[in-house]
Order: C-alpha cells, then sequence, then structure tokens
C-alpha cells in the first residue's frame, strides 16, 4: 500500500489491545478510507457491511432498504434471524446475539462502512448504535468496532461530538488526508504510470492527492493530453 504507514501502525496497535475499541475514520469522498481497512485486516473482519447509497434509495422506504441490506449481511456472514429485523435496535439486537453465540475470546472486529448512510430520516439510528456499544460492546475486552465515513459533518457532529448517548465514545478517530506530492508520485509508478514530475503536478492540482481520481491517469501523456 501506499503512503498510510502511520494510519496502518495505529489500526494494528489499536487491533492488537485487550480492550474494547471504538475507531472512526472519516476524510473525503474516494481518499481511500474503505481500502485502508479492508487492506490492514484482510481476512479478520468478524462483521462487515457497506450501507446503500443514498442517491439509488427514494420515497420513503429507505430506511426499510438500509435495513432489508443490514439483513443480508448478517446471513452473508453466517447469522440467522428468524425474520428481517424492524428497527435498528432489533438489527443491532441481532447482531450482538449472533456475536455472543460465535465469541471464542479472540478478537472480534466489527466494519461498518459509510455509516452516515444508515441514518435515515426519523430512523433513530444513533440509538440503535448506542445501544449496541453502551449496553453490549464497550463491555467486551475483544470487540473492535471500526466506523467510516465520508459525510464528515456527519461524523463528527453526530458521533464524534455527540452529546448524547454516544459522548466521548470513539476511542480514536482518523482523519484520512489526501496524497501528498511525494505519495501520488508513488501512486502513480506503483500503476505503472511514469510521468514527468511537472505532469504529475499539474495532475495533482488538477485532481488533488485524491487515490480514486489519480487512478484514471494511464499511460506516458501529459495532462494536457488526457
Amino acid at each position: 500500500m501506499v503512503g498510510r504507514q502511520e494510519e496502518i501502525r495505529i489500526l494494528r496497535e489499536r487491533y492488537d489491545r485487550q480492550e474494547a475499541e471504538f475507531i472512526a475514520i472519516y476524510g473525503r469522498h474516494r481518499v481511500g478510507k474503505t481500502y485502508l481497512v479492508d487492506e490492514t485486516f484482510k481476512g479478520k473482519f468478524t462483521f462487515r457491511h457497506t450501507a446503500l447509497s443514498p442517491a439509488e434509495l427514494k420515497g420513503n422506504n429507505r430506511m426499510k432498504a438500509q435495513l432489508d441490506h443490514f439483513y443480508q449481511s448478517l446471513c452473508m456472514y453466517g447469522a440467522q434471524p428468524d425474520q428481517k429485523p424492524k428497527d435498528w435496535l432489533d438489527a443491532f439486537f441481532v447482531l450482538v446475539m449472533w456475536l455472543q453465540g460465535k465469541d471464542e475470546q479472540e478478537r472480534q472486529l466489527i466494519f461498518l462502512d459509510e455509516l452516515p448512510w444508515m441514518d435515515t430520516p426519523k430512523s433513530d439510528f444513533l440509538t440503535g448504535l448506542e445501544a449496541f456499544w453502551n449496553n453490549w460492546a464497550c463491555h467486551r475486552h475483544n470487540v473492535m468496532l471500526i466506523v467510516c465515513g465520508s459525510d464528515s459533518s456527519w461524523m463528527l457532529n453526530r458521533l464524534i461530538n455527540n452529546h448524547g448517548g454516544l459522548y466521548d465514545r470513539v476511542t480514536y478517530q482518523i482523519i484520512l488526508e489526501l496524497f501528498n506530492l511525494k505519495e501520488s508520485e508513488a501512486y502513480l509508478l506503483r500503476r505503472n504510470v511514469h510521468y514527468l514530475r511537472y505532469d504529475i503536478v499539474q495532475s495533482y492540482m488538477h485532481f488533488g492527492g485524491i487515490p480514486y481520481y489519480l487512478g484514471y491517469l494511464q499511460g506516458d501523456l501529459s495532462l494536457a493530453q488526457i
């Protein structure tokens, strides 16, 4: 992986600690949050779920669509709920019961990606998350919960700076920054894109240090020829 060495070190260090961890990662869309977590903990997830993008959800069924998708993730990982959860309290209760049933005192890693998308209007999503953490997860020395979000304002205002039941519950936060110029150059070389440094600077000014967009650059062309 190009860059992110400090973030990888922190995540692995937190994973190895014998206490409950609630890690929040946020930053620009496509900056590499999901990739960072997936590559750092490849093969170690106990449960992993990515929310549905609200851009594709219509009408008044957004909460139901998110809950149905969460139910599908539970089933994919081996849980067998009797029925689909009716709300987020129910959904997290199903997750707790399944995690307890397979607890062998080894690290249980739960990854919820694009957390803000789950918080649809009038869904009381944070109530369910609060119950999951405060009533169960924070008391388990082997639980590590990682949540990611591209909506930084939501992550800050609704989670990290929460003044309700989730007040001061996040044990560590990572703001994933854009690649700097050196990292951008290394990323392009990793993708077999050989630019003059002048063109790398031009690309950086055009795309910023967003790995996803830099990944579109291919071949040995100048930016003017793209």
